[in-house]
């Protein structure tokens, strides 16, 4: 049964929310969806038993799923241009952090046609983000970017492989329903990878050095309950796992509102260069940039260590936890077993020195810092 919650959008959450999605469209005079998702979910029963149930209601359904894993420019171009040709009234985006990024970036598209990185809010760009935009609904079917409560969506260039960063309120759903039925059948690698991503979020963001104690306070439950649920959910899945994982995943989402730090960093040129699964590429590098953020912040990783329940409240004691989780979820230890080689280390520290999430980081971080940390995770 669904319940409802207003932070920072209506959220409807809980097994079987995801029927109610008919009877919202109808409310609201909402006839042609645009659903939004990726080539694998548009494959999966559930999402074909979403738009066999729109359709029974009457609804002109029309899909686009012709996205990247790590989304880029020319897929939200591709989009939008579909929603040009349906005459369609309204967005939903369905699927993990790629497609509501692209759902979302869509929404901005439709009466914003300038360049889509004009409105790139690293140099100011939202303040161009002035029009309306279209009826937005989100379903998460992942635990692990939160992008479903967000404001924001990121999109890389086709070329440079450069992320940039779409923002505005207005981009934020009118309705997110999370349902974690939709999430039990994802292979034990996505669930582990997202969930992963998920605690990555929450433990940034409470380190991050903007000050925002409620923030602080979200991120330190939702690494509550991945701990307490990351490794069922991956492993022996049951509902209640699957509720925590993605009540965590939006938790997340929502504190790094406050900021993000040194392991996005690290990860986002992995995407953009060798197309690595975010999740994964966060998984395998957070104990090494949790290591590099310890001293000067020990009381923080205290915190931490406690709502874990560590035995030994210490950073040390937190990066040894999150060694064995990446173990128990069958995450690996290095980046030379996804595919990263020492060729590669150059690049990925100009591109990492580039990134957007490490201003936010406790500590700063130099390129060389970063090149000693390909090394160490190598």
């Amino acid at each position: 049964m669904a319940f409802q919650y207003n932070f920072p959008t209506t959220i409807r959450f809980g097994a079987g929310a995801i029927k109610e999605l008919p009877a919202y469209l109808q409310k609201n005079g909402l006839k042609r969806p645009l659903i939004v998702t990726d080539p694998t979910v548009a494959e999966l029963s559930f999402f074909k038993g979403i738009v066999a149930d729109l359709h029974a209601h009457q609804f002109s359904v029309e899909v686009f799923s012709d996205i990247h894993k790590n989304p880029v420019k020319s897929d939200v171009y591709k989009g939008t241009a579909v929603w040009d040709d349906t005459n369609r009234d309204c967005i939903i985006g369905i699927g993990g952090g790629a497609a509501i990024d692209v759902a979302r970036a869509m929404v901005l598209r439709v009466n914003h046609r300038e360049d889509l990185f004009k409105y790139d809010d690293l140099i100011g760009g939202d303040i161009y983000v002035t029009n309306d935009v279209p009826h937005f609904i989100t379903v998460p079917t992942t635990a692990g970017t939160g992008s479903e409560v967000g404001r924001s969506a990121i999109i890389a260039d086709d070329e440079t492989h450069q992320k940039k960063i779409l923002f505005s309120p207005k981009l934020m759903a009118k309705i997110v329903f999370a349902d974690p039925e939709l999430t039990m059948e994802l292979p034990p690698f996505i669930t582990a990878a997202t969930g992963m991503d998920a605690l990555t979020h929450n433990m940034e963001a409470f380190l991050a050095k903007n000050p925002h104690p409620l923030c602080d306070g979200i991120a330190l439950e939702g690494i509550y309950l991945i701990n307490k649920s990351l490794v069922k959910a991956t492993n022996r899945p049951d509902i209640e796992s699957r509720s925590n994982m993605l009540m965590a995943s939006m938790m997340g989402a929502i504190a790094f509102q406050k900021g993000l730090g040194v392991v996005h960093s690290l990860a986002h040129p992995l995407s953009s260069l060798l197309d690595t699964h975010h999740g994964l590429a966060n998984a395998v590098n957070i104990p090494y940039g949790m290591q590099f953020n310890i001293a000067g912040f020990e009381d923080k990783f205290r915190r931490i260590a406690r709502t874990l329940e560590l035995k030994e409240e210490t950073g040390e004691a937190v990066v040894q936890y999150l060694f064995e989780l990446n173990a128990q979820v069958n995450i690996p230890h290095h980046l030379r077993d996804i595919g990263v080689k020492e060729a590669h280390i150059e690049t990925l520290a100009d591109l990492a020195l580039a990134d957007f999430a490490h201003p936010n980081n406790p500590k700063p971080v130099s390129r060389e810092d970063f090149k000693q940390l390909y090394l160490n995770a190598l």
